[in-house]
C-alpha cells in the first residue's frame, strides 16, 4: 500500500511587477481618501494659480512684446502654457511635504514593516499627486478660457500638450519625494520644494519671451526643461510666442519634454527609492 501523504497548499508566486503595481494603487488609493478628508488642500492649491492667471493677464498683459504687439489678448495666450506648467511644477512643494508628514508621523516606517513592494508607497504617493495636479489643471483651464485664451489646433494635440505637463508635472514630483525623505518636518519640505522651483519657473521662457533675456540667461532659459514643456505646449495649443531659438531643445520641444521627463523620472525615482529603505524619522 502507498502511503498518502498530506502536503501543506504552496501559495502561487506572485509576480514582483504585479504585486508592485497592486500595493501601489493600494498606497495611492490611500492617500487620494486622505485628500478628500481634507478639502482646503485641493482648494489652496487652485487659488493661487487662479491669482496667477488674473494678475498675469491684467497687470502685466498690457505692457509685455509678444511678437511685435503689446496686445493683452495675445499675452494672455503666450502666457497660459507658462501658467499651467508652473501649476504642475509647484505641485511638487506639495508632494514632498506629504512624504515628510508621513516619515514625522511614523507611517512610513510602518510601511516599511509589511511585505510590500519596496518603491509601492513612494510611486502611490505621487501617483495621487498626479490625480490631484490633472483636477487643478482642468479647473485652470476653465479659468483660462473664462478670461480669453484660446487654442487653435486639433483636439488631439490640445490633449497631447496636457499629457506632456503632467508628465512634467510626475516627474517633478519625484523630486518632492526625495525632498520629503531628506527632510525632518514638513515645514523644511515645503521650503525645500519652493526654493529650487523659483529659479526654474522664472529663468524660463514661461513668463517673457527667452530672446528678450541677456544672452547667458536665454541660453539657460532655452536648455531648461521647463521651458522645453513650455514651448511644447505653444506649439501644440497654436499659441503666440513659439521660441526662434536655434537651441535643439526649442526646435524640437515635444521630443525634449519627453526625454527630460522621462530622465527625471527614472533618475529621482532611483535616488527616491534608494532614500526610502534608509530614511528615519
Amino acid at each position: 500500500m502507498s502511503a498518502v501523504t498530506d502536503a501543506a497548499p504552496v501559495a502561487a508566486p506572485t509576480h514582483p511587477i504585479g504585486q508592485s503595481i497592486r500595493d501601489s494603487l493600494v498606497v495611492g488609493k490611500r492617500n487620494l481618501i486622505r485628500m478628500s478628508r481634507i478639502p482646503e488642500m485641493v482648494i489652496f492649491g487652485l487659488i493661487q494659480p487662479i491669482m496667477f492667471v488674473v494678475m498675469f493677464s491684467y497687470v502685466f498683459g498690457g505692457s509685455m512684446n509678444i511678437g511685435g504687439t503689446t496686445d493683452s489678448g495675445v499675452y494672455r495666450e503666450f502666457l497660459m502654457a507658462g501658467i499651467f506648467a508652473q501649476t504642475v511644477t509647484f505641485a511638487t512643494a506639495g508632494a514632498g511635504a506629504g512624504i515628510a508628514d508621513d516619515m514625522h508621523k511614523g507611517l512610513i516606517d510602518r510601511f516599511r514593516s509589511l511585505p510590500m513592494a519596496r518603491g509601492a508607497v513612494l510611486t502611490g504617493r505621487t501617483f495621487a499627486d498626479l490625480v490631484q495636479t490633472a483636477l487643478t489643471l482642468l479647473v485652470l483651464a476653465i479659468v483660462a478660457l473664462l478670461v480669453g485664451w484660446r487654442t487653435h489646433t486639433n483636439i488631439g494635440e490640445v490633449l497631447g500638450a496636457f499629457g506632456l505637463l503632467l508628465l512634467l508635472g510626475y516627474a517633478f514630483t519625484w523630486i518632492g519625494a526625495l525632498i520629503g525623505l531628506s527632510v525632518s518636518t514638513p515645514e523644511a519640505a515645503t521650503s525645500g520644494g519652493l526654493i529650487w522651483l523659483f529659479p526654474v519657473t522664472f529663468i524660463s521662457n514661461a513668463f517673457v519671451d527667452s530672446s528678450r533675456l541677456t544672452p547667458w540667461l536665454q541660453h539657460v532659459a532655452d536648455w531648461n526643461p521647463f521651458s522645453a514643456t513650455v514651448q511644447a505646449c505653444r506649439v501644440l495649443f497654436g499659441n503666440p510666442g513659439v521660441s526662434t531659438s536655434d537651441a535643439w531643445p526649442m526646435q524640437h520641444p515635444v521630443w525634449a519634454s519627453l526625454i527630460y521627463s522621462v530622465l527625471i523620472i527614472v533618475l529621482f525615482r532611483t535616488l527616491s527609492v534608494r532614500k526610502y529603505r534608509s530614511a528615519t524619522a
